[in-house]
C-alpha cells in the first residue's frame, strides 16, 4: 500500500494477544506424552495426507497456532499453495485432491465435528475402501491427536506466526 505521494504507507495491525497459559511448561509430562502420541500416530502415514488432515482439523477447530504450524510444514515439504488455500473448501474443490485424500478429509471432518454424536457409516466405509485397516487406524489416530493439540491451542490462546517449519520435529 502506498500513499498518494508514492511513499509506503504504514500499516498498523491489531496487537498480538499473549498466550493465556504456557501449558507445556506447567504440565511437562502431559506435553511429553502428547509428543510421543504424535510420533506414534504419524508412523506409516503419507506426509502430505498427514499435513492435510492436520490443517483441515485445525481450520474446523479455529486453532490459528496449528494452522500456522501445519501450513508452514506442508509448504516446506513441497505442498502447493493452491491445495492449501482450497483446503477450507475442499468439498467444492475436490479436483485438487486424490480420492484417498478426500476420504481422509471426510473422515477428519466427521471425527472432528461429531455433529450427530458418531461418525456416519458412509464416511467410515469410504475411508475403509481407501485405506488398509492398519493405515486407517493411523489416520484415525492422527485426527484424534490433532484435535487434542487444537484443544490446547485454542484454550490457552497460543499465538500463531512464530513457528518455523520443522521446529518441533
Amino acid at each position: 500500500m502506498t500513499t498518494h505521494t508514492g511513499t509506503p504507507a504504514t500499516v498498523e495491525y491489531a496487537p498480538e494477544q499473549p498466550a493465556r497459559l504456557e501449558w507445556a511448561k506447567h504440565a511437562p509430562e502431559v506435553y511429553k506424552a502428547m509428543v510421543r502420541l504424535e510420533t506414534a500416530a504419524r508412523k506409516g502415514l503419507d506426509h502430505t495426507l498427514y499435513e492435510l488432515v492436520k490443517i483441515r482439523a485445525s481450520q474446523i477447530n479455529h486453532c490459528a497456532f496449528c494452522i500456522d504450524m501445519h501450513t508452514k510444514d506442508a509448504l516446506a515439504a513441497g505442498e502447493s499453495v493452491e491445495r492449501i488455500v482450497q483446503l477450507s473448501a475442499w468439498d467444492e474443490s475436490r479436483h485438487f485432491y486424490t480420492a484417498k485424500e478426500i476420504a481422509a478429509l471426510e473422515l477428519t471432518e466427521a471425527v472432528t465435528v461429531l455433529t450427530d454424536g458418531f461418525v456416519p457409516d458412509e464416511v467410515y466405509d469410504n475411508a475403509a475402501q481407501h485405506f488398509e485397516e492398519a493405515e486407517l487406524a493411523q489416520v484415525i489416530a492422527a485426527i484424534t491427536v490433532i484435535n487434542a493439540w487444537n484443544r490446547f491451542g485454542v484454550t490457552c490462546r497460543m499465538a500463531p506466526g512464530h513457528y518455523e517449519p520443522g521446529q518441533y520435529n
